[in-house]
């Protein structure tokens, strides 16, 4: 039997160095890799980003469209919430609480990703 162990997003982005100073210096995500086909130059580029066992794929190369969607789970969304608005994180959305039973938040990149983090907040199953 194989068995699926993870899934990575990959996130499309127009600038490899505005996309590194907001997956690390806004959100706290620590490259890990990069690799760029020509060494002089920005971009195209394609990076790992890593954050408490949480991996994110961002690549300036344009095999893709820009616009993804991501949604990260978290174990205390307020405090996310209140760390990303200390960085000046902009586009960054209230923290809610949805019918659903998650408690959540999103911030939108420059190119439009958008990264929602939500917080499991009852057992409830989802209606």
């Amino acid at each position: 039997v194989i068995m699926l162990k993870t899934a990575v997003p990959e996130i499309h982005v127009r600038s490899s160095v505005a996309a590194k100073e907001f997956y690390s210096s806004k959100l706290g995500f620590e490259c890990v890799s990069s690799w760029r086909p020509d060494e002089t130059k920005d971009d195209p580029c394609y990076m790992g980003f890593v954050r408490d066992g949480v991996r994110l794929n961002v690549t300036s190369f344009k095999d893709g469209v820009l616009g993804a969607s991501v949604y990260v789970y978290v174990d205390d969304v307020d405090a996310l919430h209140a760390e990303f608005m200390s960085k000046g994180v902009q586009k960054l959305a209230p923290a809610v609480d949805q019918s659903w039973g998650t408690r959540e938040f999103g911030v939108m990149d420059s190119d439009q990703n958008k990264i929602r983090f939500g917080q499991i907040i009852t057992s409830s199953p989802p209606k």
